[in-house]
């Protein structure tokens, strides 16, 4: 889909004026966000997607808003799943509930920066460079394998890894927090506080799973406006849905092998268009492999929502399963969701 210039300078200013509009509205005022403010934020975000897969369907066609819708949908179940990254960033480091909103809405615009360099080069390289499908397919099925083997980042990433351990070597970091700051001065030195840590914790799992979604979503379409739109809807709806699911993401406990369906299908579909735009003389001597079969979006599409759709009520029976047979479904009418956690450790306390 060849898109003008003025299209892309019109739905930045649209996402510029999402993320104003967030911190006008929303972080105004610093507060524990509610459920039902949450769901809101959700209902408006996914109605936003909606409406811009049906202009990409007025002025691009039905195949095009497939490929967005597709790719929201993969991005945004992917997202679902990096949510337990967050709740173990910001429990690790004790955020208290009125800065948690800010923390993922800074981290969020880095990632849209990172994530919109990658797509940048990423464009490029499907562009000019056949072979690079070959390495994308590899990614995208290494990591549905790790799903599938529960061999996840939510269970291998450790919240004072490389990235916030440097920080705090280059850098005083104060027990306390103080408010939303960053940095305060102390003894005519500049100190960096534990919210800094958490948005440099949170940008560098950012970065981290773009080594998955971006593959993912060209994977679906090489379009790099959908691709970049797409992930946008994706992560600026991704705050209000940490609010919203909270302690239920853990009763998604079927999602992991989803992804990992949705993963190695689509590294499948990858390799499969690797084949057919082959040009490495290794392989059928260089030439295209046109018998192999194209999977078109619309294919896609109805994968991935059955995929999901029948994830989440498999997660939720047997949850619901479970919970009856050990009481907590009901029998003295406190959920799962009620409980208190444990008390997390303050963040301060963590080695400088």
């Amino acid at each position: 889909m060849s898109v003008p210039a003025w299209v892309w300078a019109a739905a930045l200013a649209g996402l510029l004026a999402l993320i104003l509009l967030d911190l006008v509205v929303v972080d105004r005022k610093p507060h524990k966000i509610s459920v039902a403010e949450a769901a809101k934020w959700v209902a408006f975000y996914i109605g936003c997607a909606v409406a811009f897969g049906i202009g990409v369907w007025i002025f691009g066609g039905s195949d095009q808003a497939a490929g967005f819708a597709t790719g929201y949908i993969t991005e945004y179940s992917l997202s679902v799943d990096n949510l337990f990254i967050f709740m173990i960033i910001m429990t690790n480091f004790a955020v208290p509930e009125i800065h948690q909103h800010r923390v993922l809405l800074i981290g969020i615009m880095m990632a849209l920066v990172m994530r919109g360099v990658f797509i940048g080069v990423g464009a490029q390289a499907v562009q000019n460079f056949s072979w690079i499908f070959w390495i994308f397919g590899g990614i995208l099925i290494y990591t549905a394998w790790k799903f599938a083997s529960d061999k996840q980042e939510s269970e291998e990433y450790d919240p004072n890894g490389g990235l916030v351990r440097l920080v705090r070597k280059l850098f005083p970091v104060t027990d306390d927090y103080h408010g939303s700051r960053l940095t305060i001065k102390r003894d005519g030195r500049r100190w960096v506080t534990p919210m800094f840590i958490v948005i440099v914790a949170i940008g560098g799992a950012d970065l981290v799973f773009a080594v998955d979604s971006i593959p993912a979503i060209f994977g679906i379409t090489q379009d790099a406006f959908l691709v970049f739109a797409a992930n946008a809807f994706a992560l600026m709806g991704l705050r209000q849905l940490y609010f919203l699911l909270g302690g239920l993401v853990e009763k998604l406990v079927y999602l992991s092998h989803g992804l990992a369906v949705i993963l190695g299908f689509i590294g499948v579909k990858l390799v499969m268009h690797a084949l057919h735009e082959n040009e490495l003389p290794f392989i059928n001597g260089g030439e295209h492999v046109t018998w192999v079969p194209e999977i078109n979006n619309w294919v896609s599409l109805g994968v991935i929502v059955s995929v999901l759709g029948v994830t989440t009520l498999a997660s939720i029976l047997k949850t619901r399963r479970d919970g009856q047979r050990d009481g907590q479904g009901g029998g003295d009418g406190t959920s799962a969701v009620e409980a208190e956690p444990p008390a997390p450790e303050v963040a301060g306390n963590a080695p400088h």
